[in-house]
């Protein structure tokens, strides 16, 4: 196994890995491993400065898991993240990402992981949060534990969309109420042992209860899974790459001009766990 030079970002999520270029990443053998085990363990991984190009970060990414593929794009593992509509055809949707959310939880199987690179980066704004729902999960009182163990929610497209466009025109409205929307438990049992909580800008309701009641619940809870503290603020380089444990970590990009060149490509590792 690789012996990885991990620099601690913060308490609670976030670690640099240090002293690798692009040519190690594909070279050696036994690098997946100690970074799968790192990303387990910090939750969210920095690259500095290695300027992937995009076969290089497939290609490492093929290393690490199954690629999601899109027939759509250029590059099929390959997404463009920006909020120029001519560079992509999900830039409106893109606003939603200012929201603290999990990807996949619409999804049958939620994402296992993300790689994002940075190829031009916003004069002001475009920095990455991120917040462990492991710590959130165990900063939870023995009551609140065992309370939260029966709750059920709804996560849906149409919930992080509307928060930042609430008056949607009546073909984007539609457009939301098509897609997929998933009941999930509050608490993910995962098959590690460990356990983390399903929050974010795609819960909708706390299935069975009002709609205040509801609110109230998610949104203390989202905020205490985010508190300062809890939360590492990556401040992008040019060339930066970034992985994180999409299955025990919330994520949020700081808001942005929209006319803002800011161009990141992601990759997407598949998941293999089920919300269960």
């Amino acid at each position: 196994m690789a012996v990885l030079t991990i620099n601690k970002l913060s308490t609670h999520v976030g670690a640099e890995i240090l002293g690798l270029d692009a040519t190690r990443l594909l070279s050696d053998e036994t690098l997946p491993g100690a970074v799968l085990d790192a990303l387990e363990e910090n939750g969210v991984l920095v690259f500095r400065n290695l300027h992937l190009d995009d076969a290089t970060q497939v290609a490492f990414c093929r290393k690490l898991g199954a690629v999601q593929s899109w027939a759509s794009h250029a590059i099929p593992e390959i997404t463009v993240i920006s909020l120029d509509p001519a560079k992509t055809a999900i830039a409106e949707y893109l606003k939603g990402t200012f929201d603290w959310h999990i990807d996949g939880t619409v999804d049958e199987i939620p994402n296992k992981a993300t790689v994002l690179t940075a190829h031009t980066l916003a004069e002001e704004g475009g920095q990455t949060e991120f917040a462990s729902t492991y710590v959130a999960y165990e900063n939870l009182t023995a009551e609140e534990k065992e309370q939260y163990a029966r709750l059920r929610v709804l996560h849906s497209f149409e919930a992080l969309q509307l928060r930042r466009n609430p008056n949607p025109t009546p073909e984007v409205a539609a457009d939301m109420k098509s897609r997929p929307q998933r009941e999930h438990p509050l608490i993910w049992r995962h098959g590690s042992g460990r356990n983390s909580l399903v929050l974010g800008a795609t819960a909708s309701h706390v299935v069975g209860w009002d709609d205040a009641a509801s609110q109230q619940l998610l949104d203390g809870l989202l905020a205490r899974s985010t508190a300062p503290q809890l939360v590492y603020r990556h401040e992008w380089s040019l060339g930066d790459t970034v992985i994180w444990d999409n299955r025990g970590v919330l994520h949020r990009v700081s808001p942005y001009d929209p006319t803002s060149p800011r161009e990141m490509h992601r990759s997407t590792l598949l998941g293999d766990e089920p919300i269960q």
